[in-house]
């Protein structure tokens, strides 16, 4: 059998001077004895898997409403998608595989129904009552919501998981100020830019698939053209060529990642130096920035606010609005359990969290059980 200690071994051997080691960790905020042939990551990553709230990913959207097809995809792909790539820079980097993978599958744990049209409209009503983001709501769950042990609330997960979790940082995500180093480990920052990769691409794909966006608008975009036209020579399966295009933009960001990560990382001797530096060690070279920042502008502009994606969010923010609404007027209309935490933490962040951990299905359920004179409740 292959034990933790050896485990341990195996990444002083492998890893690089400035990575995650596992014996190294900072801890879980309870102590537990460690298991005899996980290393803390790995265990962190099973947790995470396991729990509740990684599981209503499947049915949590992305850009598109759940219903809308069985093609688009969800949180829990995403997150997947997400956890392959960061495994893939890791590994090439000589970083924790372990601790990559397990922040890349926790990195959405927190999210609300209908993607980032749920987390702006809670963020609205709850801007008196704490306020809502939702790197804060996945530590909120690992830490607190989560219950599956006797001993404690959550999932404790260690330091780093958690601060990975926290401090994860995209175009629509800031970072928890409760860790107070100013960079987070490189395996959390590699996990930041494999969000935006993989986002951006399946956005790509899902966009093109719903005919929300076209081939012939993107031929605009330097980064996709480039891609396309030497490809469309030799495909003619519109399918394929869009695979094979949407698989290619992952490689040339990711390779483009690691070849001027692993630049940045020369001179550095250790995580200490990584966690004081000024900014993120784990970056794009410039031109490749330049570039996926005219993709980005452009699915902002041609998919994020098409039509029929506001009408959408619209729907979606009208029914938890709705909902938000009833259960402050009338709280005893919510689960007894939610009723009960009532008192300690405040009506308000209890239907916060109760609507937060809703799967888009479950809020669609949800309303029509609530509104509609017909419906079963």
């Amino acid at each position: 059998m292959l034990t933790r200690q050896q485990l341990e071994q195996r990444e002083e051997e492998i890893l690089a001077p400035y990575a995650a080691k596992s014996k190294n960790t900072r801890g879980r905020v309870h102590s537990e004895e460690e298991h005899p042939f996980r290393s803390v990551y790995q265990r962190d990553r099973d947790r995470i898997i396991h729990s509740n709230a990684f599981r209503k990913l499947e049915y949590k959207t992305q850009v598109f409403v759940n219903h809308e097809s069985d093609y688009y995809r969800t949180r829990l792909t995403h997150s997947l998608e997400v956890a392959q790539i960061a495994v893939s820079i890791a590994r090439s980097l000589r970083l924790n595989e372990d601790l990559a993978e397990a922040i890349a599958l926790a990195h959405d744990i927190g999210h609300t129904p209908f993607g980032h049209a749920g987390e702006n409209v809670l963020r609205e009503l709850m801007q008196n009552f704490g306020g809502f983001e939702h790197n804060q709501q996945g530590l909120r769950v690992v830490d607190l919501l989560e219950q599956r042990y006797p001993h404690f609330k959550g999932l404790n997960l260690s330091y780093e998981t958690r601060e990975g979790i926290a401090k994860h940082k995209t175009l629509f995500d800031q970072p928890d100020k409760e860790f107070k180093q100013k960079q987070p480990s490189l395996e959390a920052q590699v996990v930041n830019l494999a969000d935006e990769i993989a986002y951006d691409s399946h956005d790509l794909d899902d966009g093109l698939t719903a005919k929300l966006i076209n081939e012939e608008q993107l031929s605009e975009i330097k980064i996709w053209r480039e891609i396309y036209e030497p490809l469309s020579k030799n495909i003619s399966n519109k399918e394929i060529l869009k695979y094979q295009t949407i698989k290619s933009l992952i490689n040339l960001a990711t390779t483009d990642l690691i070849n001027e990560s692993e630049q940045k990382l020369k001179h550095i001797k250790g995580i200490e130096e990584v966690r004081r530096a000024s900014e993120s060690l784990i970056c794009f070279k410039k031109e490749m920035a330049k570039q996926r920042r005219e993709l980005k502008d452009f699915l902002l502009k041609n998919l994020y606010c098409h039509y029929r994606v506001v009408r959408m969010v619209q729907k979606a923010q009208r029914f938890i609005k709705r909902l938000f609404k009833v259960y402050l007027e009338e709280p005893e209309q919510l689960p007894f359990l939610c009723q009960q935490k009532v008192e300690k933490e405040g009506l308000e962040r209890v239907i916060c969290d109760y609507i937060a951990g809703m799967t888009d299905r479950f809020v669609l359920e949800e309303y029509k059980k609530l509104f509609d004179p017909y419906e079963k409740v």
